[in-house]
C-alpha cells in the first residue's frame, strides 16, 4: 500500500498491515449483498473519517478476533455521512475523500468495507432495532469492534453500554478499544480537523498517524509565480479539509514520484489577489502538469502569508522557502 510506505518514508510508524500476501485485496461492496462472503464475521461499524490512530487500533482489534477465528474482518460504513442528512448546516468538511479512506482502511488488512448510501429508513432505527436489522440479519456478526465514544441508532440514543447489553444478550462478543493519545491530545476526528484550521499540520500528521494529504487538479492560474522563477501548480476541486492559511513544506506525489513542494495557501497579498488558492511549486520539476491530478502531503507550516512591497522581496522570500523545505523534506525522509 502506497500510504503505508509513504507513513514509513515520512517518519510515521506505517499503517499496521495485519493481512499479508500477494493475494491480499480489500473487497469493497456498495451496499448489501448476503452472497459476498462478509457475513458471520467480526464487525466495526463508524465513519472513520481521517482513518487516524484510534482507528487503526480498532481495526488491529478486528483482524486480530478474525484471523484468530478465519472469519471475515468487515468495516460498515456510510456515504454520505448521516449528518449531511440529518443536519447539513453543521457537517464538518471530511479530512478524507472516500478513495482515501477506503485505502487507509485496506492498509491495515481489513476484508471487507461495506458502503451504505445513508438514507432516512437507517437512520430512523431505534438502536434496538439498528442491532437487529444491521448487526444481526445483514451482517450476522460474530462480534463486534467498536471505540468509546461510539452511538448508534434514532438521535444517537445507543451507546457503547447499550451496544454491550444488545451483544450480551444476543450472545456475540464486543470489544470496546480505549481512546489513543499522543502525548496529551486525545485522537479524535474533530481533534484533527481542529489542529488542522490552526496550521498545526505536523501534530495532526502524528494523530493521523500518516501525513495529511490533499488531492486536487491542477488547473491555469495567473503565472505570476513563473515570470520570477518559481512555476506553481494550482490546486482545484479540492474536496477535504484546507489547513490555515499559509506557507507550508510538503510532499507531492505524481506519476509514481514524489517531489519536496513548497506550498502556499491563502490569498496573494502582494498582487491584491484575495482569492485562497493552494499553489505547489515542485522543486526539481520540469514538466506540464495542467489537467493532472495530484496528492499533496502537507509536512510542517513554515510562516503566515506575507504581504511584499514588491516582486523583487517576495522572490528573495520564496528562495528562502524552497530551501526551508528542501531541508525539512529532506531530513524526513532520510530518517
Amino acid at each position: 500500500m502506497r500510504n503505508a510506505l509513504c507513513a514509513n518514508l515520512c517518519g510515521l510508524a506505517p499503517l499496521r498491515q495485519t493481512r499479508n500476501g500477494p493475494d491480499y485485496e480489500l473487497k469493497l461492496l456498495r451496499g448489501f449483498d448476503p452472497n459476498a462472503g462478509y457475513q458471520n464475521g467480526f464487525l466495526s461499524i463508524g465513519n472513520f473519517d481521517g482513518v487516524h490512530r484510534g482507528h487503526q487500533q480498532m481495526m488491529a482489534c478486528l483482524v486480530r478476533h478474525a484471523q484468530k477465528l478465519s472469519v471475515p474482518s468487515v468495516v460498515f460504513t456510510f456515504d454520505p455521512h448521516p449528518i449531511q442528512l440529518l443536519r447539513p448546516y453543521e457537517c464538518p468538511p471530511s479530512l478524507t475523500s472516500f478513495d482515501q479512506k477506503a485505502e487507509l482502511i485496506e492498509a491495515c488488512g481489513v476484508d471487507f468495507l461495506v458502503v451504505y448510501a445513508t438514507d432516512l429508513r437507517l437512520l430512523n432505527l431505534s438502536a434496538e432495532e439498528f442491532f437487529a436489522s444491521v448487526v444481526l440479519d445483514d451482517f450476522k456478526a460474530r462480534g463486534l469492534v467498536e471505540g468509546p465514544n461510539f452511538f448508534f441508532g434514532r438521535d444517537r440514543a445507543g451507546n457503547s453500554q447499550v451496544l454491550k447489553t444488545l451483544c450480551n444478550g444476543a450472545g456475540i462478543g464486543l470489544d470496546v478499544v480505549p481512546p489513543v493519545f499522543v502525548g496529551a491530545s486525545m485522537v479524535s476526528s474533530s481533534v484533527v480537523r481542529r489542529l488542522l484550521v490552526e496550521g498545526d499540520v505536523a501534530q495532526a500528521s502524528d494523530l493521523l498517524g500518516h501525513r495529511y494529504r490533499v488531492v486536487g487538479r491542477v488547473s491555469h492560474g495567473s503565472e505570476r509565480g513563473a515570470k520570477i522563477g518559481f512555476p506553481t501548480a494550482n490546486l482545484t476541486h479540492v474536496v477535504t479539509v484546507l489547513p490555515r492559511d499559509g506557507v507550508y513544506a510538503g510532499i507531492v506525489y505524481h506519476d509514481g514520484q514524489r517531489y519536496a513542494a513548497a506550498v502556499n495557501l491563502g490569498p496573494n497579498p502582494t498582487f491584491g489577489e484575495k482569492r485562497r488558492k493552494i499553489e505547489a511549486h515542485l522543486l526539481d520539476f520540469d514538466g506540464d502538469l495542467y489537467g493532472e491530478s495530484l496528492e499533496l502531503e502537507f509536512v510542517t507550516r513554515l510562516r503566515d502569508t506575507l504581504t511584499f512591497p514588491n516582486a523583487e522581496m517576495l522572490s528573495r522570500q520564496l528562495k528562502q522557502d524552497v530551501e526551508q523545505t528542501r531541508g525539512v523534506v529532506s531530513r524526513m525522509l532520510n530518517r
